[in-house]
């Protein structure tokens, strides 16, 4: 299988060109609702729909883990008045959103290189973990949930927005849609909804909750499909000439088998929160009046 660096070094291009279009620079899929209804508000709105789930302040400290390009991190910086940090084990996507940083006005995320699997960040030092299409990429995604419950302070939230199979196991063809997708995207497997609560009560979480937002996910789905239908005869031939490596071109049609999974009932696009318990105080001791005590 390929591994993470690879995958999004090759198709760094492929993204910024088709994906990022519309100067968003975005590496997810789009969030559909009365409050967007075109692909560029819909990416930003699958930040405000990510966002509210978690319930993000002002001033909260936020770890976006495999932050991609950084828009999340920038949509919460300028929206929400959040300080974040960007994570990417890919170095590409660091130089890229440290790029588009230095173009604002005003407050930047931070962007850090580093493995969400070993977070570079003290114990309780963030109010809320956010992973977005990245958690999938977790070659151990227990792991991912230790070290997120981790750094999170008490009291803090991990908000997820990733696939989620629809059993374990399905039948042959739709197992066979769903390696067809997920290897050539650096996708060793992706869980159920069961085995992602059981991760977050062994990491420690008081809640997991979790919503299936397919219905607002998949216009955005359909279009990346569609989108590469088209593709998939020009990318043969610059296959053929050279033009494009194998890596491009898997990931297109990696692209058209994961809707043909959707549609075959394999997975679903779910919205997940986790708790990590707030400290309960100790409860305030009283002393009981004495005749003999002087007050001070």
């Amino acid at each position: 299988m390929i591994d993470v660096r690879t995958y999004y070094k090759h198709t760094r291009f492929d993204y910024r060109v088709i994906w990022d279009r519309t100067g968003v620079p975005a590496l997810h899929f789009g969030y559909y609702d009365a409050h967007a209804d075109k692909h560029a508000n819909a990416l930003n709105n699958m930040n405000r729909a990510m966002a509210e789930r978690a319930g993000i302040c002002a001033g909260e400290r936020v770890l976006d883990a495999g932050c991609g390009v950084g828009n999340a991190a920038f949509w919460l910086t300028d929206y929400v008045g959040a300080r974040v940090t960007g994570l990417s084990i890919v170095p590409e996507q660091i130089v890229d959103a440290r790029r588009y940083a230095a173009r604002r006005k005003g407050p930047s995320p931070d962007f850090v290189v580093g493995d969400f699997l070993n977070i570079p960040f003290v114990d309780d030092h963030f109010d809320v973990v956010w992973a977005c299409e990245s958690f999938c990429h977790a070659t151990d995604k227990g792991q991912f949930f230790r070290e997120a419950f981790r750094v999170l302070r008490p009291g803090g939230r991990l908000i997820i927005a990733d696939y989620v199979r629809a059993g374990r196991p399905l039948a042959d063809e739709q197992e066979a849609l769903l390696r067809d997708w997920l290897r050539p995207q650096a996708i060793r497997d992706i869980g159920t909804e069961a085995e992602y609560r059981s991760y977050a009560g062994e990491a420690g979480f008081s809640s997991f909750t979790a919503a299936d937002i397919t219905p607002n996910v998949r216009v955005s789905l359909r279009n990346l499909h569609n989108l590469c239908k088209k593709w998939l005869l020009p990318g043969r031939i610059f296959l053929a000439l050279g033009i494009v490596n194998d890596v491009r071109f898997r990931n297109v049609i990696a692209s058209i088998r994961q809707y043909e999974a959707l549609q075959m009932g394999a997975w679903r696009y779910g919205m997940m929160c986790g708790v990590k318990e707030a400290l309960t105080p100790p409860p305030t001791k009283t002393v009981a009046p004495n005749s003999a005590h002087t007050p001070l």
